[in-house]
């Protein structure tokens, strides 16, 4: 069986970008392949964090993959901190990476940029990003476009070990859903739906109350005209609307058009916040069930175990690849 890996930061809310983008994915994989989904708290602290908050940001977003619709029994849930195997490798695949790749990461340079002093993890982490997915040997993984370069860094670094010490990575693949891996902003269209954009109204948190949610959306930006329809290079802010409506109703693009043919942006507007809410009110309550329950501690610990064993496997095997003494 095919393997998949993949994360989240736990740097704040998540939001319908994340859910739609990543997490939705997800659930539908782990009937398919071999999965080991993280929570990626050592990404986290690339930028200054409040300790209580990173831990309440860690067991949120565990307990949201859960309420999503995870199942633990069939994908492996873990912090990533909670597997050391994962920092010792990024430090071996680190040593095989160039200041010019890490230079030429747009991450580093968005996140860098106009900042008098930059921390080395924010440079470095992509080497953590490297071991997180060869660590598991992963065939495919999900990534937004933003993180595209990442994954061909580390497929770069595979073939560098591979040819240095002999065939032993997998060379892991992108896995880009055609339609909604990239939810934009309520507020402008041609930037991604963010939970760092200050305006709180230009993004939904997973956990929104419903008549937050429907004021968001009542107030989100649409255009000048009328029509509901989907044209991402006229109308892109209605179009992220139509993309959400597919994404959370179940419904092809043309479906979505085909329902408001003829019909006023206010009408498409309030079914949509309706769409919305209907969709997260269960993953809403299945979540706070998690919480007041505790079961996510035992999720993450058992999650833990699984995928120590398979790093553990890989760290050894790379260590005696590269010449480490063995213990």
């Amino acid at each position: 069986m095919k393997k998949v890996l993949s994360g989240i930061q736990p740097s704040g809310k998540l939001t319908l970008g994340n859910y739609i983008g990543a997490i939705k994915n997800f659930v539908a994989l782990q009937h398919e392949y071999a999965c080991n989904f993280m929570v990626v708290d050592l990404h986290a602290i690339t930028v200054p964090q409040e300790p209580a908050d990173l831990r309440e940001q860690s067991e949120m977003v565990a307990a949201l993959y859960v309420a999503a619709g995870i199942d633990p029994a069939k994908a492996n849930i873990f912090m990533q901190s909670h597997v050391p195997q994962h920092a010792e490798l990024g430090w071996l695949l680190t040593t095989m990476i160039s200041m010019g790749e890490l230079e030429r990461m747009t991450q580093f340079k968005d996140k860098a940029a106009g900042k008098e002093s930059v921390g080395t993890g924010l440079f470095i982490y992509p080497g953590l990003m490297v071991a997180d997915i060869l660590l598991y040997n992963a065939d495919l993984v999900p990534v937004g476009e933003d993180q595209k370069q990442h994954l061909e860094l580390t497929r770069d670094v595979a073939g560098r070990f591979n040819h240095r010490y002999g065939e032993y990575f997998t060379i892991p693949e992108p896995y880009i859903p055609e339609v909604g891996a990239r939810i934009m902003s309520l507020d402008d269209a041609s930037k991604k739906m963010s939970k760092s954009n200050p305006n709180a109204g230009s993004w939904i948190a997973l956990l929104d109350e419903p008549a937050v949610i429907r004021k968001k959306i009542s107030r989100a930006t649409t255009d000048s005209g009328s029509e509901v329809k989907y044209d991402p290079a006229n109308k892109p802010e209605v179009s992220n609307l139509i993309t959400i409506y597919s994404q959370c109703a179940g419904l092809s693009i043309a479906e979505v058009e085909a329902r408001y043919e003829g019909k006023m942006y206010g009408p498409f507007k309030k079914d949509l916040a309706e769409v919305v809410v209907g969709m997260l009110e269960p993953i809403q309550q299945r979540y706070r069930d998690i919480r007041e329950s505790g079961e996510i501690r035992g999720i993450l610990a058992q999650g833990a175990e699984r995928a120590a064993e398979t790093a553990e496997k890989t760290l050894k095997d790379v260590q005696h690849l590269m010449g480490f003494l063995a213990k």
